[in-house]
């Protein structure tokens, strides 16, 4: 028995509900971001720091900030496709329970 059996019936969503499918998107286009954050760094990782900014330590970090921003924004705006391949997975996952 699991915690979705111990659950009242309207507390767990059927599979393939609307609320599954947002809760599958959502989560699709975090692994897309996440995705696309360590293939930035994986990229930007042989550069050196930059003169005009200062470098240092601080560009260090910022730059990983940037990086997470530009895969977010990535991610939002469709990314690779690899969102639809995740989400479609998911949700083919729920389906299975």
């Amino acid at each position: 028995m699991g915690i979705a059996d111990s659950l009242p019936a309207t507390a767990v969503p059927a599979p393939g509900t609307i609320s599954n499918v947002a809760a599958a998107r959502a989560a699709a286009k975090k692994f897309t971001s996440f995705f696309l954050q360590q293939s930035f760094e994986s990229m930007f990782k042989g550069l050196g720091n930059d003169k005009l900014f200062g470098g240092g330590e601080g560009e260090a970090i910022y730059r990983s900030l940037l990086l997470q921003e530009y895969s977010k924004v990535a991610a939002q705006s469709g990314g690779l496709g690899i969102a639809d391949a995740v989400q479609r997975e998911i949700l083919q996952a729920q389906e299975t329970k």
